[in-house]
Formats: C-alpha cells, sequence, structure tokens
C-alpha cells in the first residue's frame, strides 16, 4: 500500500512540474487505524458492531462469555471469609492463662509476706517465683503461636483477594470496547464465535483527524519546518476540491529512491522526502485513501 502510495505521489510531482499546476505537492490521506482484538477467550455472546459504524472512546460493542469467570471470583469471595473464620481469637485464647499468671503474681506476694515473717520457707517462695516464669513463658508461646497462625491466614487472604482482583480485571476484559471513537473500517468476527486472545475483531480508524503523507523533493525541502502552516485541498472528484487548514507535523530525515518502474536512469537518481500534514476533518468529507494536494507557500 505504502508503495502504491509512494508512487502515485511522485509520478504527481513529475506531472506537476511538466504540466505547471500550481500545487507544491500530492498525497494521499491516511488516518490512525486501530485493531482490536480480543482479550479473553470464549464465545462471543453479543457483538454489536458493523463496518461504517460510528463509534465513541470507551462504547461497548461486545461481551465474551462471563459464567466461569463469574463463578470463579465467587469461590474466591468463599475461600476469603474460610480463611477469616479460621483466624483464633487472641484475646480468648490466652485468658485462662493470663489468669493463671494474675493468681502465680498473688500466690508469690503472700509467700514472699510468709517468708520476711519466718511463717514460711524460702523453698516455696522459690516454687512459686518458678510457677510465675513458667507460665509468662507459656504466655509468650501463645501469642507467638497465635501470632504466625493469624500472619498465616492474613496472607492467605490477601493472596485470595489479590487473584480475586486479577478474575474481576479477566472479567472487564470480557467487555469489547473501542480504544478510540472513529469509524468501523473491517469487522472479523460474529457474534457465537469463540474467540482466543488476540484474534481481531474489528479495525476502526479515527477519521476527525486525517494525515496527508506526500513526497516533496529535495530544493523543496529547504523551506520547510515542523509546525508549519499550510493549504490542503482534498480532491473530491466530480465535486472538485476542498480547502482545509493543515500543519505539517513530520519530515523524513532520509530521502528515498522514486519508484522503480521508471527506467531511465536520470530519473531513478531522483530523491524525495515523506512528508506528513495534520488536516482537521471537521465537515467529514475527507476519507481514507482520498487524493489531495499541498500548498506550502500560502
Amino acid at each position: 500500500m505504502r508503495n502504491i502510495v509512494f508512487a502515485l505521489a511522485v509520478l504527481s510531482l513529475a506531472a506537476c512540474s511538466q504540466g505547471g499546476m500550481e500545487h507544491d505537492a500530492t498525497g494521499v490521506f491516511e488516518a490512525t487505524e486501530v485493531i482490536v482484538s480480543a482479550e479473553q477467550a470464549g464465545r462471543l455472546m453479543s457483538f454489536d458492531v458493523d463496518e461504517g459504524d460510528s463509534l465513541a472512546a470507551g462504547q461497548q460493542v461486545g461481551l465474551i462469555d462471563t459464567v466461569q469467570l463469574q463463578l470463579r471470583a465467587i469461590r474466591l469471595g468463599v475461600t476469603k471469609e474460610v480463611y477469616a473464620s479460621q483466624r483464633p481469637d487472641v484475646a480468648k485464647q490466652i485468658a485462662v492463662t493470663k489468669q493463671q499468671i494474675a493468681k502465680a503474681e498473688q500466690e508469690l506476694k503472700r509467700y514472699d509476706a510468709l517468708v520476711r515473717d519466718n511463717a514460711a520457707n524460702r523453698k516455696q517462695l522459690d516454687d512459686a517465683e518458678s510457677n510465675l516464669r513458667v507460665l509468662r513463658r507459656q504466655l509468650e508461646a501463645q501469642l507467638s503461636q497465635l501470632g504466625n497462625t493469624t500472619g498465616s491466614l492474613n496472607r492467605q487472604m490477601d493472596a485470595a483477594e489479590i487473584e480475586r482482583w486479577q478474575v474481576v480485571d479477566q472479567l472487564r476484559k470480557c467487555h469489547v470496547k473501542s480504544p478510540i471513537g472513529g469509524i468501523v473500517l473491517d469487522k472479523y468476527a460474529e457474534a457465537g464465535e469463540y474467540v482466543t486472545p488476540g484474534k481481531p475483531l474489528f479495525k476502526i480508524a479515527d477519521v476527525s483527524d486525517m494525515t496527508l503523507r506526500a513526497y516533496v523533493t529535495a530544493p523543496q525541502l529547504t523551506t520547510l519546518k515542523i509546525g508549519q502552516p499550510v493549504k490542503v485541498y482534498a480532491d473530491l472528484g466530480d465535486a472538485g476540491s476542498h480547502e482545509y487548514q493543515g500543519v505539517l507535523t513530520w519530515i523524513a530525515d532520509k530521502a528515498e529512491f522514486t519508484p522503480k518502474t521508471i527506467q531511465t536512469r536520470d530519473e531513478r537518481a531522483n530523491l524525495v522526502y515523506a512528508v506528513k500534514i495534520k488536516v482537521k476533518n471537521t465537515d467529514g468529507l475527507v476519507k481514507i485513501g482520498m487524493y489531495g494536494e499541498v500548498d506550502f507557500s500560502k
């Protein structure tokens, strides 16, 4: 396609120079085209799009089967609830041990007072201190074990939640939407078909901003610069031409030879540079592949 455009543009440049036409360069209009593909596997339950339809950016046009993904999301939600129910109640688990510690502390104080009054022997006090130390270590062990169990269950809950959000993202991708606003050029699938990730569904082009790709000669190149306003004329056939304001947005950094179909040595030696000119297609008259001319000096 690009070779055809190249040949037409260059031959037109030669015709302009020979026939005394007023325009500085000619070319063909292009547009930003996007091929929208399926992002999930499944049956295409609905696909409401036809060639020539005008779509808005983000507009939903189809839906891929979501039943299995929805069931998986529900299962993951239940799994998270199961993990949550298994988390231990730390306060209840250590309540008995804390009561035993409180009682042991009271016993220690009592024996300490008795020993000071010579009403009890030292061994009874030592036994009370030992019992208190054992209970405190037991409490530390319980807290450590309960903390590990709770932490493990929390991490399992987090993992289930992350997996659920992955499924939610997959569900979102089941909704086929147009990434840009524009006109549907081609349709590659029908409702009821089984699609896989990467399968093209339709092609859309943004025709509100068109690009005229033209070719200029080396002498013309010296007068051009990026951002330069130019006049663009769309060839409407029998209806004549329509003038638009354009902006030069790109100039090739390397020259290209003229098409090989030109056999003479002198003509093969001619070099041209590709340029791109942005045009606002406000009235919608400019179409992809339409022929256009450009004046750089006006």
